[in-house]
């Protein structure tokens, strides 16, 4: 039974941000508004793409090694696609470059309001919409922290900061109050 075509794209990375393969819908999105097919080299593009669209450097840790990021979102013409990224490990004797991250771009819901108009909005900080993006994916205080390389406590400190912004007492509030922004605008 043939399966149905995919509107998410979905792209292979090595360690260094290098494409290893995607599909077509994710040529799409990071080549808007030239036409995917259109496009001679479309691994330099993407590669590209991927550098100037999908990450974003984070503030230097202690070793002065910029620590890189994906993004959670990105825009493509009037489109918005949440950006999900999974770390990928695989064993292989051979010399073929190793996957290291796995990237899929979904198209959000229409009505979706952009973290920086939440951010707008509730007079968040960057800090507190990266904290508030993590709390949304499930993640805890700890593997928050972990990703944002700070600690634990200082990840309460911004949900509290958050909580008092947006009027509500709890975790459970900040997606509440977060899904009802969405669809109030």
């Amino acid at each position: 039974m043939p399966m149905a075509p995919s509107s998410s794209g979905f792209l292979l990375l090595d360690a260094k941000f290098n494409l290893i393969a995607s599909n077509q819908p994710a040529l799409q999105i990071l080549c808007y508004p030239t036409d995917a097919n259109r496009i001679r080299q479309p691994r330099a593009l993407i590669a590209e793409r991927v550098r100037t669209i999908l990450l974003h450097q984070q503030e230097q840790d202690r070793n002065s090694e910029d620590r890189k990021a994906f993004v959670s979102e990105i825009s493509s013409g009037k489109r918005c696609y949440s950006c999900k990224s999974f770390q990928v490990s695989y064993n292989n004797e051979h010399s073929t470059p190793q996957p290291a991250f796995a990237v899929l771009l979904e198209r959000s819901d229409s009505g979706t309001m952009t973290t920086g108009e939440l951010a707008q909005r509730f007079s968040l900080t960057q800090r507190e919409c990266e904290t508030v993006d993590y709390l949304l994916q499930g993640l805890t205080s700890k593997e928050i922290a972990a990703r944002m390389n700070i600690s634990p406590n200082t990840v309460k400190a911004f949900l509290r900061l958050v909580m008092v912004k947006m009027k509500v007492s709890t975790r459970s509030g900040i997606a509440g109050k977060l899904s009802g922004a969405r669809r109030s605008n």
